[in-house]
């Protein structure tokens, strides 16, 4: 496999003007016009993929350096820049994307392109206008004052000041109290803050709805959909994906709460019970960061020459934001540079378990978007994003005869606690969902309804959760830590589809590692080149939406949890 010598200090962008994209567009479009034959076509729609790869390379090192640092001005600036300039680029390739639909060269186009790009490109077109780039960009901002809002927490616990990142490790700790007073000290936070938030959200959703109307639909939930690119599922499959969730999972989940509660010698499970399983707490890595780079490497040496080389070439490359650090941003996501074909992943590790999920997790993103870096196609270098997670949590799964790097003697524990809290997840994301569908059919909603919906998704999903005298979480306001619902709309089922994929590929690698693995690369491969359901078939998984795939899951993970 091929590897680059950029570092990250090599990455230049260009800021663009409109002038600057009007111009590369008015060229392209002309090539267009102007060829006759294949290779003409695909010279011009080449043209269009370096233009896009340029655009998508500054946009991200944009979004990553105001994440590393929120308080910096000219981060915020640059980001404000790129927020203002997004939709008038947003209509520029959707209108590029309409000639292409439309185009009486469209046999050419598909032999170059294959099927699923038309697909994805006849979502986009529902899901902009011109009419609503002034709606999107005041979007941004809100999202943006969300982003900065929880980037500014600074919370004084154990003689030291903290941000919500680094309050997490204290609500694992062995020490009960220290877990309560941990929440409490995490909870209080969002109850100052909670006016703001509430105003944040209750703008966001009226702008989005406003958005919605303006575009045809009778609220923001199809819109969502579109810009989603659900292309072959709707919103009846989720549904029904969800009533599965709470027959089959629901059960387990109540189930481990349960022997968390004898584990825990506990009368009742309180929320801040939650993140441990037993009296010795939650394993732990065993160094700093530089030891689990070290240890990482060698986890990946041991599982792949692929994976091994690719991670050696992340840490070379400086390709890694791993620490925790005042005014930056929580929470971890993989972004990439597709002017150089490398991927970046930002982290907040926190000397927890944590660190090693989120950890590879990410990789499995920067690793696919690696694997899919030559694809002819810009369309195709990611797929959508419920797919995008079957890379990313799989290899969480597939990490886990590796454990032994980060836990030594603790590895069995952490593979039991993984687990369960994989089967915990899955009804608590599909809370997150059918909220969000609760609240874009209700756009005119209070912000107490909103909490009173959100405790009717708890009631269903998560029917075990006792919050105390947490007053934040306890009044129906958990769901405010959560950025996806605020910045990312729909973007949640995704992780538990992908969870159910995942935890197949975790039962094929117990009896057979390699052709597990070799499935798993060669999925990575295909990049976004099919829909959701196709690329699961490809990699001998069954899909969510169809009926006994949760059992079967469920049924694996009972015994391996010996429930």
């Amino acid at each position: 496999m091929s590897q680059t010598t950029v570092k990250f200090a090599d990455i230049k962008v260009t800021t663009p003007t409109i002038e600057s994209i009007q111009q590369a567009y008015q060229d392209i479009n002309q090539a267009l016009d102007k060829a006759q034959t294949k290779e003409e076509i695909n010279h011009a729609l080449q043209q269009w993929n370096s233009l896009r790869q340029e655009i998508d390379s500054w946009k991200a090192l944009v979004s990553l350096n105001f994440s590393q640092d929120t308080r910096n001005e000219d981060y915020k600036q640059a980001q404000e820049y790129s927020d203002e300039i997004q939709p008038k680029l947003t209509a520029l390739e959707i209108e590029m994307k309409r000639k292409l639909l439309g185009s009486d060269k469209r046999k050419e186009l598909s032999e170059i392109l294959g099927s699923h790009a038309f697909n994805l490109w006849e979502a986009d077109v529902t899901a902009f206008e011109p009419v609503i780039e002034a709606d999107l960009v005041q979007e941004s901002k809100l999202v943006n004052q969300y982003v900065e809002l929880l980037a500014s927490a600074e919370i004084e616990f154990n003689n030291e000041t903290t941000n919500l990142s680094g309050i997490r490790k204290y609500t694992q700790d062995r020490d009960r109290n220290t877990r309560y007073q941990a929440e409490k000290a995490r909870w209080s936070f969002f109850s100052q803050k909670k006016t703001k938030l509430d105003q944040i959200y209750d703008e966001l959703v009226t702008l989005r709805h406003q958005m919605a109307q303006k575009l045809g639909y009778e609220n923001y939930i199809g819109l969502g959909y579109k810009k989603m690119q659900r292309i072959d599922y709707n919103q009846a499959d989720v549904a029904r994906y969800r009533d599965e969730v709470v027959k089959e999972v629901v059960p387990l989940a109540e189930k481990i709460i349960a022997e968390k509660q004898r584990k825990l010698n506990l009368e009742q499970v309180q929320f801040w019970d939650e993140a441990v399983f037993d009296l010795q707490g939650n394993p732990v890595p065993q160094g700093d960061e530089t030891w689990m780079l070290q240890q990482a490497q060698k986890m990946f040496d041991g599982m792949h020459p692929e994976l091994s080389e690719f991670f050696r070439m992340m840490v070379e490359g400086n390709f890694l934001d791993l620490d925790t650090r005042a005014g930056k941003a929580g929470g971890g996501f993989c972004t990439s540079f597709p002017t150089y074909n490398v991927p970046y992943i930002f982290a907040n590790f926190n000397g927890t378990k944590g660190d090693v999920e989120v950890f590879t997790h990410e990789m499995g993103h920067a690793f696919q978007c690696w694997q899919s870096r030559n694809l002819p196609v810009f369309d195709y270098l990611w797929p959508t994003l419920e797919s995008c997670e079957i890379h990313s949590m799989s290899l969480e799964f597939l990490t886990w005869s590796q454990m032994e790097q980060f836990f030594t003697t603790d590895s069995d524990r952490f593979r039991q606690i993984h687990l369960a809290e994989s089967i915990l997840f899955l009804p608590y994301g599909c809370a997150v969902d059918h909220f969000q569908h609760l609240v874009y059919a209700n756009p005119t909603a209070t912000p107490a309804e909103r909490n009173q919906m959100w405790q009717q998704m708890e009631a269903r999903y998560l029917p075990w959760r006792d919050y105390g005298d947490l007053e934040h979480p306890s009044q129906g306001g958990l769901w405010q830590e959560k950025q996806h619902i605020y910045c990312y709309p729909f973007y949640y089922i995704d992780y538990t589809l992908a969870s159910c994929c995942a935890m197949q590929f975790w039962v094929k690698a117990s009896s057979d590692k390699d052709s597990t693995l070799d499935d798993y690369i060669a999925l990575c491969r295909r990049g976004g080149q099919a829909p959701f359901q196709e690329l699961v078939k490809s990699a001998n998984l069954v899909s969510p939406f169809q009926p006994g795939c949760l059992a079967g899951v469920v049924s694996k993970a009972q015994e391996f949890l010996q429930l």
